[in-house]
């Protein structure tokens, strides 16, 4: 059997038998595409590697083509699911990717945008226009509910439910699917659903057939479909993309004046988790909200989460309570600065 349909039957095993998601396989196919083509370098198969010949590929030769430790562990997955599963079916004697590593990294913490900056950017959207509409929707549902992008996106109409609740008050809920194909539902602010709202009832929708053959309607659309025209641009065709949201808040961010490090999808993820353990929510909850596998994932936003000690400190703090030299200028470094 040649190397392409190895690896077809390697990644249709990942899929159906594994249940990854197309996301997932179609990375695992890229990484080892490219270690296929480095191996065919140096004379040899994929089948033929030797455990030197993963390490160098994974370490050194990934390395001088710019590919940071980080970066570098998605590939050494591939790698090692690859070769337990030719081990495992019998197709090569050994496992040369038995005792292959992930390189060694320190632990990135996030950084969480400011909320004056989702302020600021939700006030350079014209709420006189169909578009400033829709962006402001994005721009509040990744605060309020903490998306990742793939999951804001793949949105339908209903994926939205509500509930009346004491009073009756109108609570709104959203199924979201994300990383790996996981459901999640998750609590939407009043806040974010009054906007959504706005946006589905604005007269310039009706125009817009974002009619799913399921029934459903894609909730976020693209004003333009240069591919498409016509007949052709009506359902999934009028699907936002990430690449399309990616750019809004760039431009939103720019307009405001906001840091570039900030206009981005993640880091309102990141403000949405960090304000949620300022709040004392329970890490569990946290965990349940955000999507996280793990509970180690979440226990990361502690560290971003330093409000409430600052608050503390400033009240308790035995300097607080006496006069230093410096106690004259205390008032100056805490005006806010414009």
């Amino acid at each position: 059997m040649n190397q392409d349909a190895l690896l077809i039957r390697y990644l249709d095993h990942l899929e159906i038998n594994r249940g990854r998601s197309p996301g997932t396989v179609n990375s695992y196919r890229l990484h080892i595409q490219r270690l296929a083509e480095y191996l065919a370098g140096i004379g040899k198969t994929l089948t033929a590697a030797s455990s030197e010949d993963l390490e160098a590929f994974a370490g050194l030769h990934l390395h001088q083509k710019g590919v940071m430790a980080r970066s570098r562990r998605p590939a050494i997955a591939a790698i090692r699911g690859f070769y337990q599963w030719l081990s495992r079916a019998g197709i090569i004697a050994a496992n040369p990717a038995a005792h292959l590593v992930y390189p060694s990294m320190g632990r990135k913490i996030p950084e969480a945008m400011p909320l004056k900056s989702v302020e600021k950017m939700l006030m350079q959207t014209d709420l006189e226009t169909f578009i400033g509409v829709r962006d402001a929707a994005i721009i509040v549902l990744l605060a309020g509910c903490g998306l990742r992008v793939s999951g804001l996106v793949a949105i339908n109409e209903g994926h939205f439910f509500t509930e009346h609740v004491q009073d009756g008050m109108e609570s709104a809920f959203l199924r979201v699917t994300e990383k790996g194909g996981h459901d999640r539902i998750l609590p939407v602010p009043p806040e974010a659903w009054l906007m959504v709202r706005a946006y589905l009832g604005h007269e310039d929708m009706q125009a817009i057939d974002r009619a799913l053959p399921n029934g459903d309607r894609v909730l976020f659309c693209n004003t333009r479909h240069p591919g498409k025209k016509g007949f052709d641009n009506c359902g999934e065709s009028r699907r936002l993309s990430a690449w399309g949201v990616r750019r809004l808040l760039v431009k939103y961010g720019r307009l405001a004046g906001v840091p570039a490090q900030y206009c981005h999808p993640h880091a309102f993820r990141h403000l949405y988790a960090t304000e949620l353990v300022e709040a004392d929510t329970a890490l569990v909850a946290v965990q349940q909200l955000m999507g996280h596998r793990s509970l180690e994932s979440s226990k990361v936003y502690i560290h971003l989460a330093v409000r409430r000690l600052r608050d503390a400190v400033d009240k308790g703090n035995p300097l607080a309570k006496i006069r230093t030299p410096t106690s004259d200028l205390v008032p100056v470094l805490r005006r806010p600065t414009p």
